[in-house]
């Protein structure tokens, strides 16, 4: 077996008040894989991934790199987190401006990330000029634009309306299809799991635990004949079974206490 890209070794994590956010996670991430992390509210999913950013330090266990951690992490946040006196050119800039990098030597990569998440015509526009979908699309651009090995995404489609969601994890999946990032996923929701994903692990309690890890066989490029395919179905209804399991037995511990 080849070495994972990202090792996750009995990961625990607990905050300064003594809330045990993650148990004992452990995980092999391969590279080009795109894994999505499915819970409710509260199961440590977003606390995951900022472990994995090296945002946060875990109190236990080990987030292993092969190699060394890639410098070319982009990281996609629940809100677009856009600085509103900015235009969608400059939001894209920034973390180049960060790096020292001048608007001139950041041009191109502007460019090319606009243009790979539909935006290519409106680098001079301010983020109250645009939908909310077309301002996460900001977001994303400004991620891609580090030309990343690794995206960690959370939650980034959460706040948007069913169409618009949809059409975005469209523009997604032909994304990653067409690079092979390395792309880890937060999401409460199993459908969008299932036609993204190559592989759901499934946290379902509180701390978070992996309960599931399921493996996604499908095209890497997708689109509604997937929503519609039976293994897609299937897929999606192990997964809920998965969740619903945990929330009663939870409920069952409860009530015995």
């Amino acid at each position: 077996m080849s070495t994972p890209l990202l090792r996750l070794s009995d990961i625990s994590h607990r905050f300064p008040d003594g809330t045990t956010a993650l148990a004992d996670i452990s995980a092999d991430i391969a590279a080009g894989s795109f894994v999505s992390l499915v819970g409710p509210s509260g199961c440590g999913k977003s606390t995951l991934l900022r472990l994995i950013a090296g945002l946060d330090l875990p109190s236990s266990g080990q987030v292993i790199w092969s190699g060394s951690k890639p410098q070319d992490v982009g990281f996609v946040f629940q809100d677009a987190t856009l600085m509103p006196w900015a235009s969608v050119a400059d939001n894209v800039w920034l973390p180049h401006r960060l790096r020292g990098m001048s608007r001139d030597e950041a041009q191109p990569l502007i460019n090319e990330a606009l243009d790979r998440v539909g935006l290519g015509g409106r680098h001079a526009a301010y983020p109250r000029e645009l939908s909310g979908g077309m301002r996460m699309r900001v977001s994303i651009a400004r991620a891609l634009s580090l030309r990343p090995r690794v995206l960690l995404m959370d939650e980034p489609f959460a706040a948007l309306d069913e169409i618009t969601r949809e059409k975005l994890n469209d523009d997604l999946n032909d994304l990653w299809a067409e690079h092979k990032w390395t792309v880890i996923y937060v999401t409460h929701s199993v459908y969008e799991a299932a036609f993204l994903s190559t592989r759901i692990l499934v946290l379902p309690g509180k701390p978070g635990r992996l309960v599931a890890d399921a493996q996604v066989e499908a095209p890497a490029v997708r689109d509604d004949s997937w929503r519609a395919d039976p293994h897609f179905a299937q897929i999606s209804a192990d997964v809920t079974g998965h969740l619903r399991s945990a929330a009663a037995h939870a409920d069952a511990k409860r009530h015995v206490s």
